[in-house]
């Protein structure tokens, strides 16, 4: 099928007729059954089972069970209208040691699941590799060795053997550039490696066992095949809303490296049979060029039917000289990887819907002899379960959005050819654990209880239409509530507001509707009834002075915050307090009566703002102790226990001259870290070492030169924040200390980048999203009358390579 330009029918934008809609998940992450069926042990299961290398703890042992439930899933996939199921083979089930006899019971399995998907009318999308390579391959070298792209080979045509007379539609190799550069680059994938040279060589021999497998394929007469690639339009911040935008010499020569590195190194030798020339610049001063031998390129380049493209979010970069090299992009050196200013998920990825539209014209504009799917696009978000229902508009807003992008591209004249959504189930989330949900289902992972979200229900919908809804989707109003129940608005409003005058039979009218509707209260709902403005003022203080440059934790902070309050029905007012003006301003609007309550996020102790807040009648908490007491209750993270827990693992490790990198002074947080770093190791005897930085990456490196200087025999550093040990890693590597073999390094904190340095950072996490949900919580009981108390939650150690 080829898409041709169509227009919205009457109320509908209407995708080609033959459009292939579906959902996608992989093996590990949903199949659970890792010791049953003769199943080997991949690489994933090692690096699950190894201590802080996934988020608490968490393995794909049993998953979401798949590989026992998969009939009732299946079900539960033709329940939501699903034409296409993209599910990937468990290389260690079908070949236990990678190579060598077939496991017969393994592919028993798949033999089942495939069955039941062509009884029920869904077609199967088998995805040969998603990341879970045999453990005894990876023994033998993993993807760094040539032969392991011949083995993949051996083993697709195996399940060709077995699957090829039903299944249509093959893809060898899912995401290279994270198999070969979280996995082998920076380690915070499975295996866990961290060497520049080990990811280049991996990602060609990825390629390699592409254009093997999809030969082997296409000599066993594989309908279609197609490649796996996560893909993104890389931009400066400037293009990110302004695509026209031209940016600096130094900032086009940024964006096209990346580009390079990110997209071609994989596009143009699977399409075009050659590496771009900045690829193998970078590729032969790093690992040299040995590993790339005569009629490897010709292989690789073999023709291919579809191109897979998972989606998520766009790459934002510009010139930035002095700035070291991204490790998961080596040879990005004087580049800046920023990131898009716009609202984001769970994940903290920027949620930039346009990207796709990019995307998908420059795929068909660079390569337009190949037909291109959506294999996946996605987004995690906080789901709360509210009765039988999870009200998840984030995420049908974010599907909503990104396939009215999906359609201007079409309209454009693009080849697009179907969109699985990523992903059926919340799963095993890689490196996140279970933290992270994905699905368009949720998953009760105590008992395995499926519960369809909303934008489940929503892309049924979509999918019986096959289209949008012309107008974009609006969430439920108060007057939506009191239609579908039958009764006035300002019945509505009292059973919201729990006025004991409304009677149980017309109560549970309300509920009901209120829970078929997904509505949320707000104060319209409530300002029938009540004086309350049902608004809660947000203030975030002490964002000018740096602090929390780069500090993704601090963002999310404030993101879950507010979803913590607008899921309360609360509307939010952010407001800054970063002057002595702006405090004063934020001081009248309180107390003027424009809101319920006050969440004020501050960094510094100092803060006056908390004390002033405290003098009014209006209910505050602050996200963070304040330096001197007071009446307002605070919600915190236990900052000294975690130090203490730091320093001791440090001690257990064998440190014995253990330096500290501080924080400021007039930072509680910081200070409070310091302390228990002093009483542990003043409990140890031994001595303390300590240089002060100020939160940021630049005064850690310092600080760190200054402890060398002055203490060339310290062997261990703990950093009041992870900026600040980021900083000290470089300053290490670069006076030649091996971390952690001469040096270990801790910090605090657990940003997204503690995991992707070199080595991963071991450190401190605070649970944010806890946090926030504490505060929010205490609010609200302040706000109905209720005792309240400050609350102190527990930090949990993060164990990477870097101790």
């Amino acid at each position: 099928m080829t898409a041709t330009t169509i227009s919205a029918r009457g109320e509908t934008l209407s995708f080609p007729d033959g459009f292939v809609w579906g959902a996608a998940t992989a093996a590990y992450q949903v199949e659970g059954a890792t010791r049953e069926g003769g199943r080997g042990v991949s690489i994933w299961d090692t690096f699950s089972r190894t201590p802080g290398r996934v988020a608490g703890g968490h393995t794909g042992d049993v998953a979401c069970d798949h590989y026992h439930r998969h009939a009732d899933d299946v079900r539960m996939m033709a329940e939501l209208g699903l034409g296409a199921y993209r599910f990937s083979v468990a290389w260690p089930r079908v070949q236990p040691s990678g190579s060598g006899p077939v496991n017969a019971a393994g592919l028993d399995f798949y033999d089942r699941l495939v069955n039941e998907l062509l009884a029920a009318d869904i077609t199967p999308y088998v995805t040969l590799y998603h990341w879970d390579l045999p453990q005894e391959l990876e023994d033998r070298g993993g993807w760094t060795d040539r032969d392991t792209a011949h083995r993949f080979a051996d083993y697709a045509r195996a399940v060709h053997d077995r699957l090829g007379d039903r299944v249509g539609t093959w893809m060898t190799i899912n995401e290279p550039w994270v198999a070969a550069f979280l996995g082998y680059g920076i380690g915070a994938h499975a295996p866990g490696r961290a060497s520049a040279a080990e990811a280049f060589r991996a990602s060609h021999h990825l390629l390699l066992a592409h254009g093997l497998g999809a030969r082997v394929l296409r000599d066993a007469g594989a309908r279609e095949i197609a490649l796996t690639l996560n893909l993104a339009p890389v931009m400066t911040p400037g293009q990110v809303s302004d695509p026209d935008l031209v940016p600096s010499a130094a900032d086009a020569e940024a964006v096209n490296r990346v580009d390079c590195l990110l997209n071609r190194q994989f596009l143009d030798p699977v399409l075009r049979g050659e590496y771009p020339e900045p690829v193998l610049a970078i590729v032969d001063r790093i690992a040299g060029l040995g590993h790339v031998l005569d009629g490897d390129l010709e292989t690789i380049n073999q023709p291919i039917d579809l191109l897979g493209i998972n989606y998520y979010t766009p790459c934002v970069v510009r010139s930035e000289p002095g700035e070291p090299a991204n490790a998961a992009y080596p040879g990005t050196e004087d580049v800046m990887f920023s990131g898009a200013h716009a609202p984001t998920t769970a994940m903290g990825w920027p949620i930039v819907p346009t990207g796709l539209s990019r995307l998908l014209v420059r795929l068909s504009r660079d390569f337009p002899e190949v037909g291109l799917i959506v294999t996946e696009n996605g987004a995690a978000f906080d789901d709360v379960v509210t009765g039988d229902r999870v009200h998840d508009t984030d995420r049908t807003a974010f599907f909503d959005n990104h396939l009215r992008a999906a359609h201007e591209a079409i309209e454009a004249g693009v080849d697009l050819r179907g969109f699985l959504a990523w992903s059926l189930m919340d799963n095993f989330e890689w490196a996140e654990g279970y933290h992270k949900r994905f699905g368009i289902v949720h998953v009760d992972f105590e008992t395995q209880r499926r519960l369809p979200k909303d934008s489940a229900l929503w892309y049924r919908e979509v999918i019986r239409r096959n289209g949008l809804r012309r107008e974009r989707a609006r969430r439920p109003t108060l007057e939506a509530v009191a239609a579908r129940a039958g009764v006035s608005r300002s019945t509505v409003s009292r059973v919201i507001n729990g006025e004991s005058m409304v009677s149980d039979e017309f109560r549970e009218i309300v509920m009901k509707a209120v829970a078929e509707l997904g509505y949320v209260p707000n104060s319209a709902a409530r300002s029938l009834v009540t004086r309350r403005t049902d608004t809660v003022a947000l203030v975030v203080s002490d964002v000018s002075d740096g602090s929390h440059a780069g500090d993704s934790l601090f963002s999310a902070t404030v993101r879950s915050t507010v979803r913590e309050l607008e899921e309360a029905g609360k509307h939010v007012t952010l407001m800054l307090a970063d002057t002595p003006r702006s405090r004063q301003r934020v001081e009248q609007y309180v107390t003027s009566g424009h809101v319920d309550g006050v969440v004020l996020v501050s960094a510094h102790g100092a803060d006056t703002l908390p004390g002033a807040l405290a003098g009014t009648s209006v209910p505050a908490v602050l996200l963070g102790r304040p330096a001197v007491a007071t009446r307002t209750p605070y919600v915190d993270v236990d900052n000294a226990g975690g130090a203490a827990a730091a320093v001791r693992h440090l001690l257990d490790r064998g440190r014995s001259r253990i330096a500290a990198i501080s924080g400021p002074p007039d930072v509680t947080a910081a200070q409070e870290r310091l302390r228990g770093y002093r009483e542990t190791l003043r409990e140890a005897g031994h001595r303390l070492i300590v240089a002060v930085g100020d939160l940021t990456h630049a005064s850690g490196a310092e600080a760190m030169r200054r402890l060398l200087r002055d203490d060339p025999g310290l062997d261990a550093v703990f950093a009041a924040g992870d900026l600040m040990a980021l900083g000290a890693l470089r300053v290490l590597h670069e006076s030649g200390r091996r971390v952690p073999d001469d040096v270990a390094v801790v910090g605090f904190d657990d940003i997204e980048a503690a995991c992707y340095a070199v080595p991963p950072l071991t450190t401190v996490r605070g649970l944010r999203a806890e946090q926030a949900r504490a505060a929010v919580r205490l609010l609200l009981r302040h706000l109905d009358g209720g005792p309240v108390s400050s609350a102190t939650l527990p930090t949990e150690l993060v164990i990477r390579q870097s101790t």
